[in-house]
This record gives C-alpha cells, sequence and structure tokens, in this order.
C-alpha cells in the first residue's frame, strides 16, 4: 500500500494545488489523509476524493455542496451521489448559461461602444 500512497507535496504536485489550499480541504473535513507523526499520507480513497473536488470546483460547484456529495456516497453510496450530482450539475448548467448570456450581451456592447468611439476618430 505504501506505493499507492502520495505524500503531503506529492499531493500538492499532482492536483495542482497550493499547501495552503490542501490543508484547508483537510480543516474542513473534505480530506482525512493518514497521518505518520508530523507527515500526512493520501492514499487512492483521498485522491479519488481530491478528483472529485478539483472537477467540482472547475465546474463551479460550492465547497459545501462538493462536501454534500462526498457525505452522500459515504452514507448512501453511489447512486445517491450519482442523483444528487445530476440534480446540481443540471442546476449549475443553467447558472453557467446565464452567465455567458450575461457575458455575450457585455461583449456585444462593449464591441458596438468602442466601434463607435473607433469611427468618431476617423472623422
Amino acid at each position: 500500500m505504501s506505493d499507492t500512497r502520495l505524500s503531503f507535496k506529492e499531493m500538492c504536485a499532482r492536483f495542482d494545488v497550493t499547501p495552503r489550499t490542501l490543508r484547508y480541504y483537510e480543516y474542513i473535513e473534505l480530506l482525512q489523509p493518514e497521518r505518520d507523526g508530523r507527515s500526512r499520507f493520501y492514499g487512492p480513497r483521498e485522491c479519488a476524493r481530491m478528483t472529485l473536488i478539483m472537477r467540482g470546483r472547475r465546474f463551479g460547484f460550492q465547497l459545501e455542496e462538493i462536501r454534500q456529495w462526498l457525505m452522500i456516497y459515504e452514507n448512501e453510496g453511489t447512486e445517491a451521489q450519482n442523483r444528487l450530482w445530476v440534480e446540481a450539475a443540471t442546476r449549475q448548467l443553467g447558472e453557467l448559461d446565464e452567465q455567458r448570456r450575461q457575458l455575450d450581451e457585455a461583449q456585444a456592447e462593449l464591441r458596438a461602444l468602442r466601434d463607435e468611439v473607433a469611427a468618431s476618430l476617423k472623422d
């Protein structure tokens, strides 16, 4: 099992996170590494959890929502976790669509203003 464990530094490197981030995820109990004295070691379970955390963050989910997914998996299993995730993903897709709409609107306004100002400079 020791060859499948990652040290604190290796975990930070693998997931491209700062030590502060990793410590915070431990503090809020998203991760629970094995401890050997002052050293921390992360096994396959913690790596899987970190993968889910990173995906969730990438898609804009809040840490509390991610915590709920992890707790549901621990308490109720994969199917319950997947059901909650599908609901959350559907909700998040709606939010991302709205953000895209707002961004498209802001870009259109900025282009129009830029073109108007650029045209006034040619006169």
